[in-house]
């Protein structure tokens, strides 16, 4: 009956194509380098016309997060890595969330202790060991049990964990498409936990059935999962069953020394997406930390989802770690805002810029298309226009300008001669406003950015702005640029006689 069990499960393994898995443990957000990982799955399944399969690893119930599986799915969704199998749509080897499949481990637990691959450990060993695996002491007295005593213990009802029983001689080599062929000496390696004491797998051990009953044929994951791969091999070997392409990703560091990591303040996908930065400049900073393209591409940086699923090519990856550089990705996100349509600008500014200014009167659409070329992301946006929506107070030194000849003194007689000929305008137009304030300084003898200079001091209470003069009067429009030009020449020394 047992044989005629596996048989009936295994019978419904794909085969035939390149499969590949993300496996999200649901602690939490999506870090960058879990981000990373998910990418190159999709990017190796879409480029082979594959299958791309999302696995949710729950049985860490410990540090489970509520809610977690929900913001692994909108990240994905967002970042454009579409599932063909999956929790939510499902698929012919499901179900995809691991402990709705816990009738399925304990069965090859038990099969590898009866080929003499596994046992039952009955010692008592601290819980934490059961989740990660560990077990640091020589050898595991339990090894050595007869069938007899194995028996009595479970006939006393004593709890028990069964264990992956490694070769004490010989060496492991196992392949990686990365790092080539790795060898290590089978006495370096523990009895790693298959099942723990609630029944339910280690990660360890529900990944190898897992990968198994799905047909991955490339498992992608972080190199710090080199050390466990000698014990996935002598799996797959107890079993006899094919062992997949494994691609191990060298880390993302924050620095030479330090890996990312949440706990020490690095950001998550969703982070970033708070700091301003768009996804799609994420992904594909991301997709490059490394990885590199090569041939024709070679010294290519900007890359479409797409794109990046023509030209991805394993043999790009990098063994060294990647430092994840904020400032690296500064520049590809402000590179990603220019490359917008002045209208995808507006729909991805347009909730930072109504935040930031109420005044219905003030055009919006206009300050977006000032603040397109000056962004690096979207959190630029309010330091540069806040003075929209209400103007600050600003010292009179600001009038101030060796360049354009201009002080205190002088500007409130500008200004009021700048009041004077806006006031009359027929239109509101740039065109118009230019062509004003461009007669004004030929009247007065004078260069336009001595006009423009005190212009922009009263209509914004700073030096530097998005835009000029002439593009601050049509944002803010007729009234609100003529109240504040009258502002201006209040609190300005009157002007000389």
């Amino acid at each position: 009956m047992k044989e005629q069990w596996f048989e009936a499960i295994e019978r419904h393994i794909p085969t035939g194509e390149v499969r590949t898995r993300f496996g999200p443990s649901p602690t939490g957000y999506m870090h960058v380098g879990n981000l990373r990982t998910a990418i190159y799955a999709w990017l190796i399944a879409r480029r082979a016309g594959g299958k791309f399969l999302l696995r949710i690893e729950d049985t860490d119930q410990v540090r489970q997060v509520e809610g977690a599986v929900e913001i692994i799915c909108r990240t994905l969704r967002q970042c454009g890595l579409s599932w063909d199998e999956g929790p939510d749509v499902g698929g012919p080897v499901g179900p995809y969330v691991q402990t709705a499949r816990r009738e399925l481990y304990l069965p090859y637990a038990e099969l590898l202790v009866e080929r003499g691959c596994a046992y039952r450990c009955f010692c008592e060993k601290m819980e934490p060991e059961e989740e990660c695996g560990v077990f640091d002491r020589g050898d595991d007295p339990c090894r050595a049990l007869s069938p007899a005593e194995v028996r009595a213990n479970l006939h006393a009802g004593r709890p028990y964990v069964i264990r992956q029983r490694i070769p004490r001689q010989g060496r492991t080599t196992f392949h990686d498409l990365v790092f080539g062929d790795i060898t290590v000496d089978n006495r370096t390696l523990d009895d790693q936990i298959l099942i723990k004491r609630d029944g339910l797998p280690t990660y360890n051990f529900a990944n190898v059935i897992d990968d198994h009953l799905m047909g991955i044929t490339h498992v992608v994951r972080g190199s710090e999962y080199l050390s466990s791969a000698p014990k996935y091999d002598l799996l797959y070997q107890s079993f006899g069953w094919k062992i997949p392409h494994y691609v191990h990703c060298a880390p993302v560091m924050r620095d030479q020394k330090h890996k990312l990591s949440k706990r020490h303040g690095d950001p998550s996908y969703e982070d970033l997406l708070a700091m301003g930065y768009l996804s799609d400049a994420i992904v594909n900073y991301v997709a490059l930390l490394g990885w590199a393209p090569t041939g024709e591409q070679k010294e290519r940086e900007f890359f479409l989802l797409e794109e990046l699923a023509e030209y991805f090519d394993i043999a790009g990856l990098s063994k060294s770690p990647a430092i994840f550089d904020l400032n690296k990705l500064n520049y590809f996100n402000a590179c990603y805002l220019r490359a917008l349509s002045p209208e995808d600008f507006y729909v991805g500014a347009e909730p930072y810029l109504k935040e930031t200014v109420q005044d219905s009167q003030v055009d919006l659409r206009l300050a977006a298309r000032l603040l397109q070329p000056r962004c690096t992301t979207w959190m630029d946006i309010a330091p540069q226009i806040d003075f929209l929506g209400a103007l600050p107070p600003y010292p009179n030194e600001l009038y101030r300008s060796e360049r354009w000849r201009v002080n205190e003194k002088n500007s409130a007689e500008l200004l009021i001669q700048i009041r004077s000929e806006l006031e009359a305008l027929p239109v509101w137009t740039d065109d118009a406003l230019h062509a004003a304030l461009s007669s004004l300084a030929v009247r007065q003898g004078v260069k336009l950015g001595t006009i423009l200079w005190p212009l922009r001091i009263a209509l914004s209470g700073r030096a530097v702005t998005p835009g000029g003069a002439v593009e601050l009067c049509c944002v803010l429009g007729r009234a609100e640029s003529l109240r504040r030009i009258c502002q201006g020449i209040a609190q300005l020394p009157p002007a000389a006689d």
